[in-house]
């Protein structure tokens, strides 16, 4: 099931996990899709905004680190979430990349630092181009309706807004450097290991300090003690709004869960299949021990995920026409369910209040039927956390996380698993 779901995905993938084979007897899939359509569903899966691990980017503050490899990758994971929920957002499930097909289907286990190499030539031919005008910041909406005859290059300068705010710069709002900054106040430093529901922390607070334009419309809540009180979402929907805008805003729910004890508990594979075969879910933060990857999909017993640990070269987003290539995943990959650590966060992306009421009784009802145990794995409750006798802490900009917070993610980081 490939997930949130454009169509469904019964195809068989290679042991080696990268190439695609054509669709096996026996497969469900809606009237409306072709059975075996291979290119249609790389298409969908290269399309997502692929961040890996990158060296020789500028060096982070208070560190002699210019690379990330072999300890950012749950913070690439929770990048790759945070963007694909920002590609519904801003451009719509139904939204492909256009050169998504003519990117090679190389086998990714040889994109290490050095064979990346061969994307450096179109890297160095932009360095003679023309930089992009340090003016003030003009908003996203307004750039694009130079273009409104042109739905193409409206898409376009969205997908590439959208992967400028990942870059690796101090500048860049989602980028690494920033995101480490905000791990700083809960104790996290460069180089350290960032585990799935620290990441869904510094992601809220990355998108609650963004002060880009075209992001005042969307924040993130993340499940307090696995609870997601309805009423605490609604707040942050309808609040600090614009003047001159009267909707309420997007949201991206993160609900930081564990699916057993030292092993993930296979009873728990039919939940995380439900998980991913809802319209509101952007994915999971999860991995296997020692390895952090974003799951996107499924088939049969075997997840669907894209990989962050290639080095790959740093790409300076803030020049005209960067390359994107190496933001593009080139092939999928699966592994068993039971290799899962049990440790992960699950994203769900919901376009306003009534798109989250409507999502969190369609979840409620899906944690019901997937659940064997007497308790589902999270849940949904009216009401805010006040109202549960939560203590609620206001926060400055020199304490961007309460003491609540602080005390929850310590006890997270001690769970979750570590990078050797």
């Amino acid at each position: 099931m490939w997930n949130f779901l454009k169509h469904d995905f019964c195809h068989l993938l290679r042991k080696d996990e990268n190439e695609l084979l054509p669709a096996r007897s026996g497969c469900t899939i809606e009237d409306h899709v072709i059975a075996g359509n291979v290119e249609e569903f790389r298409k969908d899966f290269i399309s997502r905004i692929w961040l890996t691990y990158r060296e020789e980017f500028p060096q982070i503050e208070g560190s002699a680190l210019t690379t990330d490899c072999g300890w950012g990758c749950t913070l690439r994971t929770g990048q790759m979430l945070l963007a694909q929920g920002l590609i519904l957002h801003f451009l719509g499930r139904a939204w492909t990349w256009p050169d998504a097909l003519n990117i090679e289907n190389s086998d990714s286990e040889s994109w290490t630092s050095n064979t990346v190499k061969k994307f450096t030539a179109s890297f160095e031919a932009s360095l003679s181009g023309e930089r992009e005008l340090k003016t003030p910041t003009i908003s996203l909406k307004e750039k694009i309706e130079r273009y409104s005859d042109d739905r193409e290059m409206q898409n376009e300068i969205y997908h590439r807004k959208i992967i400028s705010w990942f870059g690796d710069s101090p500048l860049a709002v989602f980028g690494l450097h920033q995101l480490i900054e905000y791990g700083k106040k809960s104790g996290k430093k460069a180089g350290d290991w960032y585990g799935p529901a620290v990441v869904a922390h510094i992601l809220r607070k990355a998108v609650e300090e963004a002060r880009h334009p075209d992001l005042k419309g969307i924040t993130i809540y993340v499940a307090q003690d696995c609870t997601v009180y309805s009423s605490d979402v609604i707040d942050k929907q309808c609040t600090s709004m614009a003047s001159d805008n009267t909707n309420d805003k997007a949201v991206i729910i993160l609900v930081p869960v564990r699916l057993g004890g030292e092993r993930t508990n296979a009873d728990y594979l039919d939940f995380v299949k439900g998980i991913l075969s809802l319209e509101y879910c952007v994915g999971i933060i999860g991995g296997k021990p020692k390895q952090s990857y974003y799951f996107a999909g499924f088939q049969d017993d075997s997840l669907i995920y894209m990989d962050p640990h290639y080095c790959q070269s740093f790409v300076d987003v803030s020049i005209k026409d960067f390359p994107l290539e190496t933001f593009h995943c080139p092939s999928p990959k699966k592994m068993s369910f039971r290799k899962m650590d049990p440790s992960c966060t699950i994203g769900f992306y919901c376009r306003n209040v009534q798109d989250f009421k409507r999502a969190s009784e369609e979840i409620t009802k899906m944690l019901k039927i997937s659940s064997k145990e007497k308790y589902p794995l999270f849940t949904f409750v009216n009401g805010h956390s006040r109202d549960y006798d939560f203590t609620s802490t206001t926060t400055n900009e020199e304490d961007l996380f309460s003491e609540d917070e602080k005390k929850r993610i310590k006890r997270f980081s001690t769970e979750e698993f570590v990078l050797l």
